[in-house]
């Protein structure tokens, strides 16, 4: 590979010792090349803007911002940045929204080392790259018959709201924070909504928030 080819990496994560061995990793690697290094959300936005990495590894959990929210800001810049998710957390609730917003590959932290340089490679060249069990989580909700239509009684306003939130990965009480209400009264809307829309579960209710276009990512 020649120089001109060589993929310039964005690290961010909060963790030192992840940040430390992916940077040993890279650095050992020919044809890659550490661009620089973030250890929360806003530093991500803002290394992502100025260095104009060719891939950024990113995580989904951190300080200030969360991935799902650097995922958005990135892509709202229209830049040409690959986004490789590598994260511990597989739940549909982070998955699902960081693959709509516009992350172009998403592997788990217990991936073989070199499985993840290929992956670096892949979504570089504009191929995606997911971990097997990511991927068959795509398959099994493409190949889901659709939901049951929901009932005659719709959404409030205020349970649009929880939605929305619920559908981006927010906890209850990150919800209640946001809204200015109480854990308690989070958990009645999330109740009314699953009832009225027929589903059995917050992620089903956030699959759903997704397919219908409720949430606003």
């Amino acid at each position: 590979m020649k120089m001109a080819d060589t993929i310039r990496i964005l690290i961010a994560d909060d963790h030192a010792v992840i940040r430390e061995g992916l940077r040993a990793l890279i650095r050992m690697e020919p044809g890659m090349k550490l661009a620089g290094e973030a250890e929360d959300g806003e530093q991500a936005i803002a290394l992502a803007s100025k260095l104009k990495p060719d891939v950024m590894l990113l995580d989904m959990l951190m300080p200030g911002k969360s991935g799902l929210e650097v995922i958005e800001a990135i892509r709202q810049e229209e830049t040409t940045i690959r986004i490789l998710v590598l994260t511990s957390f597989s739940d549909d609730e982070m998955v699902f929204p960081a693959i709509k917003t516009g992350a172009d590959g998403y592997l788990l932290k217990n991936t073989p080392p070199r499985v993840l340089l290929q992956a670096i490679r892949d979504v570089h060249a504009g191929y995606p790259s997911m971990s097997p069990s990511i991927a068959a989580k795509l398959m099994r909700e493409l190949q889901r018959p659709p939901d049951l239509p929901p009932t005659e009684e719709p959404l409030t306003e205020r349970e649009v709201d929880v939605l929305r939130l619920l559908a981006q990965g927010f906890s209850n009480a990150e919800i209640g924070e946001k809204l200015v209400v109480s854990e308690g009264t989070v958990r009645t809307h999330v109740s009314n909504i699953l009832s009225k829309l027929h589903l059995a579960n917050r992620t089903q209710a956030a699959l759903y928030a997704l397919r219908e276009g409720l949430a606003s990512l």
